[in-house]
């Protein structure tokens, strides 16, 4: 038993071994934890400031709306730069964002204008940041091992959740909001020295993209041929939309509907993060992964979805949110997976930079629309809409993935890539 215990660990964290690896998982997880508490404070501080679900998601829409604008360009660059280089550069411009934002909580009775367009400003550098963070993930590791760090990467970004919310939550309540921005700029050397840590020498780098016209267009061609990359990214376009937008509907349903407080928020959020957690390890240990395991996860994200937004108090909700949790981040950790194993390296940074699009880009449109939705119906029906929405995408996944399940690209990427390419040629 103790050997199986041991061979599984192995299995698990396997792609801590290696040095590169292991200095950025242990900056990001610094980071990723100091992000939440600016989440979170940002969010309860404009919930506070206007008792809006509207206002929270022009908030959302702010934050996210850059990558919607740049996403194609921004992963292009990344699939032309050096991806370290790139990292410190736009680690070090979020820093100061969260710098400006606890400068303005600071200061008495600030204009709320002036936080939207800080995160505004944050959502331009996230579209950069985000597509180049996620391309290095497989080029710190050798091949073999990406899936492992792919894996391992989300239960990172979602372990941080456990630990940020709560803290945020004491910050926000003790000292008040500016504490929880200065704690994330904070945060950022620790990332910043990590980077500045990895042996460039030790990368298994990517080809970087050549310049030429058409690029961007070639990517979205490229997406279009593959199936095991298309069927994902549409499933997540829907999900996107309208089921990953916890920060616009939790707040309003523990606080409005279940009577809740800020640290009944903070809380859940952390219990909602427990779940996520054990997804993301369960999901780090598979070997393999295709487009039935997408459309698993994502019907039980819809079921878990449907449930929570139906409890009928605090005590069924924490149970109901580490539910949400898990099934969510499978989900997600699945569908993250099969894009950056199954894309080609040379067209990765794209690929990456349109799945961020599809899941972060579309808040614009979900977050708003959320946000009136529960302030005319409940919270719950916003939660429910999520659930449905979830349901839906894994009914067309399933339908969409009957008709690949013969294709596999892993078989032959660079033949995929070709025929992309090829077809680009003729076309022009």
């Amino acid at each position: 038993m103790r050997a199986r215990l041991r061979a599984g660990a192995r299995s698990t964290f396997s792609s801590l071994r290696v040095r590169n690896f292991r200095l950025f998982f242990a900056g990001q997880l610094v980071s990723q934890v100091g992000n939440w508490l600016t989440t979170v404070a940002l969010t309860l501080l404009v919930l506070h400031r206007t008792h809006s679900g509207l206002a929270i998601g022009v908030l959302v829409a702010c934050q996210f709306a850059p990558l919607l604008v740049l996403g194609p360009w921004a992963g292009l660059i990344a699939d032309r730069a050096d991806k370290r280089r790139l990292l410190l550069v736009t680690q070090a411009l979020e820093m100061a964002q969260s710098g400006v934002l606890a400068a303005l909580a600071f200061l008495h009775a600030a204009p709320l204008l002036a936080f939207y367009g800080t995160a505004l400003a944050g959502g331009f550098m996230l579209a950069f940041d985000n597509p180049a963070r996620r391309s290095f993930v497989p080029e710190l590791v050798s091949e073999d091992q990406v899936q492992n760090a792919v894996s391992l990467n989300s239960a990172l970004m979602n372990g941080s959740r456990i630990v940020g919310p709560a803290l945020a939550g004491l910050l926000v309540i003790t000292v008040g909001y500016g504490w929880g921005f200065a704690g994330d700029a904070a945060s950022y050397l620790a990332v910043l020295l990590a980077l500045w840590m990895i042996r460039p020498p030790e990368l298994y780098r990517s080809p970087a993209a050549p310049r030429g016209r058409g690029q961007i267009r070639e990517g979205l061609r490229y997406v279009r041929a593959t199936p095991e990359l298309f069927v994902p990214l549409a499933m997540l376009a829907i999900i996107g939309t309208l089921t990953f937008n916890f920060s616009v509907v939790m707040p309003l349903l523990v606080e409005r509907t279940l009577h809740g407080s800020d640290a009944s928020f903070t809380l859940m959020y952390s219990v909602l993060s427990v779940g996520a957690l054990l997804g993301a390890l369960g999901a780090a240990r598979r070997r393999t992964v295709d487009i039935r395991m997408v459309v698993v996860a994502a019907a039980g994200f819809g079921a878990a979805m449907l449930v929570f937004g139906s409890v009928p108090g605090l005590a069924a909700g924490f149970v109901v949110a580490a539910v949400v949790g898990f099934t969510s981040v499978s989900f997600m950790t699945l569908s993250t997976a099969i894009v950056q194993v199954r894309a080609h390296p040379a067209m990765r940074g794209r690929v990456i930079a349109l799945q961020s699009m599809l899941l972060l880009g579309t808040t614009p449109f979900g977050g708003p629309l959320l946000g009136v939705i529960c302030d005319a119906f409940g919270a719950r029906a916003g939660v429910a809409l999520g659930g449905l929405a979830a349901l839906v995408a894994a009914g067309l996944g399933f339908v969409a993935g009957r008709r690949v399940t013969t294709y596999r690209m892993a078989t032959s990427p660079v033949v995929a890539l070709e025929e992309v390419v090829g077809s680009e040629v003729d076309a022009a």
